[in-house]
């Protein structure tokens, strides 16, 4: 991010910078982290350049992350660390120090002291103390990291005179949560035994709402382009201030869009619909990389009950900070996706392989009727024999007990619904059920004028529940969520997963009655 050539928030008004700057001062070493691509590389920049403008010290941002390449090779490693911390200083600061010292340096200290022994001339040489940002800390492995962090710690002692005064270590992750393998140990290490002097561990947070409104707000008075009523609200709630999404949505409307590209005309909220589809669609890189995160256990084990609003979670707190950490789950509070996008795209990528075979077994136009409206029982009886006859196989790939049933059902009615209208997805957790909202376009209309609106609820019948009790459960639920929604209809979906029960009695419909006038009750 460029200022003078990007719309930007101001990088240090997104940090506590009276905070950062006093542990500079009381020279402690802590830790920034935030999730990918929300504005951590750009917040050092800025801090560095501050702390350069006060003439107290010499500040330096360098990134480690070449040093990825060298796996747990410690030598090729450093000799990558000490390349990009030469090159960082001569640009940066006009500092040649560094360059001109580390010719042989390598060979007569070793890789496990290179460091130490390179940042301790440096500091004695240096008119000013040092303060050294450490950007992609995370991104070293094994043995590689180990060594820089030991190297690291080994001079705390010695600063300001012998070694930098404060370091920043950034990275994604909260170091607490560091388990590193060493393989020339033959086992894990923990963040702490490898660096024990981390004063404190600071988080960047995501974009608040006033936020997003005034970076939105600076395309309209470069250009003259004005957002219709209701779409800086509806590019918050997508994104929740995602940065990296903030970005995304307005770029592709703006500026992506050919309509967009008019700077006469408004972008209206079809234009940010269209370029939420266009991202996830294209699996473009942050989301793509979102996604590989859900190969892990760990994150598994938070995201699938989740899905199925289960109270049967076996994560331990750990693997839930882990997750907060990634940024897929709300960085505080209750345990939620950190937005609507991420909680459409988490679905779409587990039911990939499903979704590839339903393109060719169903075709979405036979579920649309003369009058243009969707026919959403003809879709729901459709889908009973589907699972019927695939659900064996596809719960098994998904392995929760639970979330599966909900994956499969969201992965039918994406098929269809997709095509010409919109799913929201809302997880209840800890109430053992997921909200589906279906909005479609009536006669002549559009998404965005007035669309029908209709509420698939999804139940799992426990081994202590019994059906007829989640049945009760399940109707003043998808009832209250119907009113919530202003829903003009109801399905209330029920799979019955307890052993022993035939199909013959897990497939059922039961019409309307007259108390819930507007729900239908599917049985799978």
């Amino acid at each position: 991010m460029v200022p003078e050539r990007h719309y930007s928030i101001p990088p240090l008004s997104r940090i506590n910078l009276e905070e950062v700057l006093e542990l500079v001062e009381d020279m402690r070493y802590f830790v920034l982290h935030a999730p990918r691509q929300t504005g951590k590389t750009s917040t050092l920049l800025a801090l560095a350049a501050k702390l350069n403008a006060t003439g107290d010290c010499a500040c330096l941002y360098m990134n480690v992350e070449p040093a990825q390449t060298a796996r747990e090779d410690v030598a090729e490693a450093m000799r990558a660390i000490l390349t990009q911390l030469g090159t960082r200083a001569r640009r940066m600061l006009g500092d040649t120090f560094v360059r001109s010292a580390q010719s042989g340096l390598l060979a007569e200290c070793g890789p496990h002291s290179v460091l130490n022994e390179m940042l301790t001339l440096w500091s004695e040489a240096s008119e000013k103390p040092l303060v050294l940002l450490i950007d992609e800390i995370d991104m070293l492995l094994g043995d590689s990291l180990i060594s820089v962090l030991r190297q690291l710690r080994a001079g705390y002692d010695q600063r300001p005179g012998g070694f930098p005064q404060s370091i920043i270590l950034c990275g994604v992750r909260d170091p607490r949560d560091y388990r590193i393998f060493s393989t020339s140990l033959g086992k894990d290490v923990t963040w702490g035994s490898a660096f024990n002097v981390t004063a404190k561990s600071l988080r960047l947070g995501d974009f608040t709402e006033v936020e997003v409104r005034a970076l939105l707000g600076q395309h309209t008075a470069a250009t003259g382009q004005e957002f219709a009523p209701g779409v800086l609200g509806r590019i918050w709630h997508l994104t929740r201030g995602q940065p990296w999404l903030v970005n995304a949505l307005a770029l592709q409307a703006c500026f992506g869009d050919k309509a967009g590209r008019d700077r006469s005309r408004r972008i209206h909220l079809a234009a940010i619909d269209r370029a939420k589809e266009t991202l996830i669609l294209n699996r473009v890189t942050h989301l793509d990389q979102l996604a590989k995160q859900l190969s892990q256990d760990r994150v598994r084990r938070v995201i699938l009950p989740m899905i199925a609003g289960s109270v049967n979670n076996r994560y331990s707190e750990r693997d839930l900070e882990y997750v907060r950490d990634l940024g897929l789950v709300a960085a505080a509070g209750p345990v939620r996706m950190a937005n609507p996008i991420y909680a459409e795209v988490i679905p779409r990528e587990l039911t990939l392989a499903q979704n590839s075979e339903l393109e060719s077994l169903v075709t979405p136009t036979w579920y649309v009727r003369t009058d243009g409206g969707l026919d959403l029982p003809k879709l729901l009886e459709a889908f009973q024999g589907y699972f019927r006859e695939n659900s064996e196989a596809w719960l098994e790939r998904y392995g929760h007990r639970e979330a599966g049933p909900h994956l499969v059902l969201q992965s039918y009615l994406h098929r269809v619904v997709n095509g010409g209208g919109r799913i929201t997805r809302e997880y209840a957790v800890a109430r053992r059920r997921s909200d589906l909202l279906i909005e479609w376009p009536q006669r002549g209309g559009t998404l965005h004028s007035n669309p029908s609106r209709h509420v698939i609820e999804c139940k799992v019948v426990g081994k202590r529940s019994g059906l007829e009790r989640v049945i009760r459960e399940g109707l003043r639920q998808t009832e209250s969520y119907m009113d919530l929604c202003a829903a003009e209809s109801g399905h209330l979906v029920v799979f019955d997963m307890r052993p022993g029960k035939t199909w013959r009695e897990r497939i059922f419909r039961r019409s309307p009655e007259p108390v819930q006038a507007r729900i239908t009750v599917w049985g799978m």
